[in-house]
């Protein structure tokens, strides 16, 4: 149980660290185009390539069965949930500023996570909470250490929103996971609906900005590498983990998002931003190190028949 618990921990950071690239990403093309476009189209574009890895796999008939049994609502909750984030976030972090949003979303999940694991019968351990603690206070430090925070009470509550929206998405697959479904199928049913659900984001808006060869390659990284890629391991991961060990694990992205930002874009964090980035990948460590315990299945047979 432990090797299995540290090989999907390990998975799980491997997905927050391509989860980490998407600010650098849009940083380096896209710009001009809005937060609802690039979100739209990165989850249009993660979706077609699940959903045609599913097609090469033959999965196509379990992957539509998931939509017509009883687990419809769970799945259809995971895709809502799925479309929720992109738009909070990215709304949210135009409204009230990258540092402050990005600290509120990310940082919110750990504990929303503790709370909504119980409706599927999880006990957070005690790991837990020292981990989330650590790595809470560590965003906190990488925000104090920031130049300034415009507070917006909208996009707050918006951000607040997106955490609440990808703990709600972490807490639908653990659900159908525990009923036996592949990670796989779980992951391209959550995104090829999400996708539909997002298209009024982006169909008809103005996509110029990102018909040059920076925003294409924006798109296609943000849609592969920081979408298909990382859910497919995040997916695994999720199979061994509870919601709250996993939302806590995932916070080694806004760790990876200022790695980036001091090597590709030149920012240079002051001391403090390091103390936080010191807390935060403590809390890494101990979260991983937490065993996840027995993870219960849900309540029912769950097998959507």
């Amino acid at each position: 149980m432990a090797n299995s618990s540290g090989r999907a921990a390990a998975l799980v950071i491997a997905a927050a660290v391509l989860f980490g690239t998407t600010g650098t990403a849009q940083a380096l093309g896209g710009h001009g185009a809005s937060a609802p476009v690039v979100g739209g189209l990165r989850i249009a574009v993660g979706g077609l390539l699940l959903g045609a890895l599913a097609l090469a796999r033959g999965r196509r008939r379990p992957v539509v069965a998931m939509l017509r049994g009883r687990g419809r609502w769970t799945v259809l909750a995971g895709a809502a949930a799925v479309a929720c984030y992109q738009l909070c976030f990215f709304s949210g972090v135009a409204t009230t500023g990258v540092a402050l949003g990005t600290l509120v979303a990310i940082g919110s999940g750990p504990v929303w996570a503790g709370l909504l694991g119980l409706l599927i019968g999880e006990r957070p351990a005690a790991r837990w909470a020292a981990a989330t603690a650590l790595a809470v206070s560590g965003g906190a430090v990488l925000l104090l250490a920031g130049r300034s925070a415009h507070v917006v009470p909208l996009g707050v509550l918006l951000a607040f929103g997106a955490g609440l929206s990808y703990v709600a998405f972490t807490v639908a697959g653990r659900h159908l996971l525990a009923s036996g479904r592949d990670s796989a199928d779980v992951m391209t049913v959550f995104f090829v609906a999400a996708a539909a659900l997002l298209l009024p984001a982006w169909v008809g808006r103005d996509l110029r900005p990102l018909a040059d060869p920076g925003g294409v390659a924006t798109i296609v990284w943000l849609g592969v590498f920081a979408t298909a890629v990382p859910y497919l391991l995040f997916g695994r991961g999720l199979r061994s983990l509870p919601a709250a060990s996993v939302t806590t694990l995932t916070l080694a992205e806004p760790l990876t998002a200022t790695m980036l930002a001091v090597v590709v874009l030149g920012e240079r964090p002051t001391p403090l931003a390091w103390l936080g980035a010191v807390l935060i990948a403590a809390g890494l460590v101990v979260a991983a190190m937490a065993a996840p315990g027995r993870i219960p299945s849900p309540r029912g047979d769950g097998t959507g028949r």
